[in-house]
Parts: structure tokens; C-alpha cells; sequence
């Protein structure tokens, strides 16, 4: 059985309700994928890791047992006007495949303008194009992640749940 969107606690207006404990987010992108993961508490997210999109899996493994996280957070690519952007068929599909090697649940939270907004903050911060490159992935990760600690502290749903394969296990991931 293949994962499936919407089989998770959810809120009144029907979003995916975030676990407590310690989370990973990724940011998703062709080249790099950013990493970024919070304390048990769920007070602070952090840049973790940008890993090579193209052979991901060992890296996301060795990440998801070091972290041992509760659940696991995916930018999902909308449009400004609300819509599925061009990359999210990709990156569902990328999620129910870190749902199914992980066998945790992987919420789809909304990534509009998190690359940006880290882009700012690093060229704020004083970073040169070529520094940002090497970390943005990582601090759009921490974006991602910090709208669903909100949303976990306000009691509020967010995002789209994707439910793990039935027949994964921490171990495959």
C-alpha cells in the first residue's frame, strides 16, 4: 500500500495536526536538498545539512537516525495565488517516497517565498551570492519548519499529511 495524503490527527479546518518531539524539514530542490531540524520542545529549528538531491537516500538515513525525529516536514511549492506550483507532483512524489523509506509521516507545508526570505536574511547577515548558495537551501528548511512549530504552539493544523507504506521501517530510510 502506497502512501496516501489526509490519513492524519487533523485540525477543524481539516489540515494535518504536527506531532510533538523533534521534526526534520527539507527543502527540496533539483541540485540540493536543505535540511533543518528542531529541539524536543519544538522551540527552535535550526540549519542541519544540504544534501545532494540527486543520490539523496544514505544521507537522509544516517540523518533521520541521528535526529530520530517524530515526524518529518516537506516545502510544498504553491503558487503566490494559492495553486500547486510546476514542482509539486515532484515533490509529492519525493514525499511518499521519504515517507515510504522512513516509515514516519511526512507533512507538506506550504514553502511559498522561504527561499527568498532566506536569501534576504543571509544577504542581510553580509553573505556573498556564493556563500548564500551553500546554506539557503538549509535556511529555507528552517523556514519551513518554523511555520509548523507556529502552527504546533497556536493548536492549529498545517499542510497535507502523506502516511508512511504499511510495510516500511525506520530502518529502511
Amino acid at each position: 500500500m502506497g502512501p496516501t495524503a489526509g490519513q492524519s490527527p487533523v485540525s477543524a479546518a481539516g489540515l494535518a495536526v504536527p506531532p510533538a518531539g523533534v521534526k526534520l524539514a527539507f527543502d527540496v530542490g533539483q541540485r540540493r536538498i536543505g535540511v533543518a531540524a528542531c529541539d524536543r520542545q519544538a522551540s527552535l529549528a535550526f540549519p542541519v545539512a544540504t544534501v545532494d538531491a540527486r543520490d539523496p537516500w544514505d544521507e537522509l538515513a544516517r540523518l533521520v537516525l541521528e535526529y530520530r525525529p517524530t515526524a518529518l516536514v516537506v516545502g510544498r511549492p504553491i503558487t503566490l495565488a494559492g495553486a500547486d506550483g510546476i514542482a509539486a507532483g515532484r515533490i509529492a512524489a519525493w514525499a511518499g517516497e521519504l515517507a515510504a523509506r522512513s516509515g514516519l509521516g511526512v507533512w507538506l507545508v506550504d514553502e511559498r517565498m522561504t527561499t527568498a526570505e532566506a536569501a534576504r536574511k543571509l544577504r542581510q547577515a553580509g553573505r556573498s551570492a556564493k556563500q548564500q548558495r551553500l546554506i539557503v537551501d538549509q535556511q529555507a528548511a528552517v523556514a519551513i519548519l518554523e511555520t509548523v512549530l507556529a502552527a504546533e504552539r497556536a493548536g492549529r493544523g498545517v499542510g497535507l499529511w502523506v502516511e508512511p507504506d504499511e510495510d516500511s521501517s525506520k530502518e529502511d530510510a
